[in-house]
């Protein structure tokens, strides 16, 4: 089965290229679009501050940072993790640009685009003009959010794992009559005696963004 790698990163801030650093890494080894249980997880002193802004965010202050190991001692093992994979993330253009600025500075090529799966315009394709962040994903697939205080990225994969299972059609589109040898545990079928439909009631937040979008389009048959 093919395998991927899916992740995260959290940052001092927006901007890579005027000094933004990444602070928090997360990444889980998928094996047919689910995850085997194979995580790399770290956090990075950014050798900077860190914005209160941008603690609201994802929770870390640089007191917490202190003693952390710094990028260029991670990212040898960040790299043998991930591969030759393809790599998905949400907004992934965000997590690629701030990795691959982090791999400027310890003189290693960038992360090539092609490896790029982005959840957001898998999302954006399957609900065009609906909300697509990954809170809005989670409640639309009845995901559990309730761990999720802060964007903490080893959770954020988790979530965004859940989600990306449900982008590609669910559990049962990798189903087998049995268990190959060698097949990851969490890779096997998921029968229908353990996986019950999701019925998706959208909010006035959701029929609101749907309405827009209809009127938007020239003509739209919907509204005739």
């Amino acid at each position: 089965m093919k395998r991927a790698v899916l992740f995260d990163t959290e940052t001092t801030g927006l901007e890579p290229l005027k000094g933004d650093r990444v602070i928090e890494i997360a990444a889980l080894e998928l094996v047919g679009d689910l995850p085997t249980g194979r995580q790399f997880h770290v956090l990075i002193d950014p050798e900077r501050d860190v914005p209160a802004e941008a603690t609201r965010v994802h929770g870390f202050s640089r007191a917490d940072l202190d003693g952390k190991p710094k990028f260029a001692e991670v990212f040898e093992e960040f790299l043998e993790f991930i591969a030759d994979d393809d790599l998905i993330a949400h907004n992934a253009r965000f997590d690629f640009g701030f990795l691959n600025a982090e791999l400027a500075r310890v003189d290693r090529p960038p992360l090539a685009e092609t490896r790029m799966i982005d959840t957001l315009d898998l999302a954006r394709e399957r609900f065009p003009g609906m909300p697509n962040s990954l809170d809005a994903l989670c409640r639309r697939y009845n995901i559990d959010l309730s761990a999720r205080t802060t964007h903490n990225a080893l959770l954020d994969c988790q979530l965004l794992a859940d989600v990306y299972v449900e982008l590609m059609g669910g559990r049962q589109h990798g189903l087998g009559l049995g268990v190959e040898s060698g097949e990851a545990p969490s890779a096997r079928y998921v029968g229908p005696e353990s996986r019950r439909p999701v019925l998706i009631r959208p909010d006035a937040e959701v029929l609101a963004a749907h309405d827009a979008f209809v009127i938007s389009m020239p003509e739209p048959v919907w509204k005739t």
